[in-house]
């Protein structure tokens, strides 16, 4: 069956068609950071989440996923790679790898005049917040899971308001530390989440993680409802019935969240290293 396309006007058919160019921070959709999915102009098919959208300060859009396997195809265009519709062929732009910019090391640089753009509510997003060492290592693997929209790290279930790193190292504030995770339940689930905490840190361990010890370290779930708790006391269960002496509480209602100084966020991305103390173990 043929594709069918949509009329376009004489630019997006110059880009769409012809494999042209628009003037970097012309298009419409090179500063757009609202909630949605970004479509091909000439034939509908989806082609990008705003979950995988980031600000790369190159003057076109750019993402660092496509939202499925075949979405977007790619083709050799001379010294670089062409990135194209994969439904209808229409040109989109070019894709770069190496550059660092985000856990996935990859940017497609589309023309705002091959995307047409579909809005979504924001309350769709739901929030999860793990507790399990270092909130370096935890970000690290959290943020690499599709669907994961972005991660903060921060300090959970103390007695002071917004403490700083040293008060929380101190072991005196009661907080743990902590990732805020806000995530797309279309793509990622809350379980599929909970498992990956559960095998990137040792459940096992009481009020330490590897070299890291004292209550900050400690393993827990901060829940934000009811719904959640079933999940992690679900996933407790189901670890200890294989004799895994899990240590992880699940805690509801989740207690309130602050924010980490700015050099905690993003810390392993920004340095281009892997954690010292956290790695994937299949425990499931």
């Amino acid at each position: 069956m043929a594709t069918s396309h949509n009329s376009l006007t004489e630019a997006e058919r110059s880009v769409l068609v012809g494999r042209g160019t628009e003037r970097p921070h012309s298009g419409r959709f090179c500063d757009h950071f609202e909630r949605g999915t970004y479509s091909c102009r000439r034939c509908g098919n989806p082609l990008y989440l705003y979950s995988s959208k980031f600000d790369s300060e190159c003057g076109w859009p750019a993402f660092d996923a496509e939202v499925s396997k075949g979405a977007v195809s790619r083709r050799p265009d001379g010294s670089r790679t062409e990135i194209t519709c994969g439904k209808c062929g229409g040109h989109l732009g070019h894709v770069f790898e190496g550059e660092q910019f985000t856990a996935t090391n990859t940017r497609h640089c589309v023309n705002s005049l091959s995307l047409k753009f579909t809005h979504q509510p924001s309350e769709v997003l739901q929030r999860a917040l793990f507790a399990g060492g270092c909130f370096w290592g935890v970000e690290y693997y959290l943020a690499k899971m599709p669907g994961v929209v972005s991660t903060t790290c921060g300090f959970t279930g103390g007695r002071l308001p917004n403490p700083t790193y040293e008060q929380v190292c101190e072991g005196d504030t009661g907080h743990a530390e902590t990732v805020l995770v806000v995530f797309d339940p279309s793509r990622v689930t809350y379980e599929a989440l909970c498992r990956t905490f559960f095998e990137i840190h040792d459940p096992s361990q009481l009020n330490r993680q590897g070299p890291d010890v004292g209550d900050q370290y400690r393993s827990e779930v901060f829940c934000f409802d009811s719904g959640q708790v079933a999940v992690v006391e679900s996933l407790i269960k189901e670890l200890r019935s294989k004799g895994q002496k899990v240590q992880t509480r699940a805690t509801h209602p989740a207690p309130e969240f602050f924010p980490a100084e700015d050099y905690h966020q993003e810390y392993y991305f920004r340095r281009g290293e892997a954690p010292h103390c956290h790695r994937r173990t299949r425990r499931f």
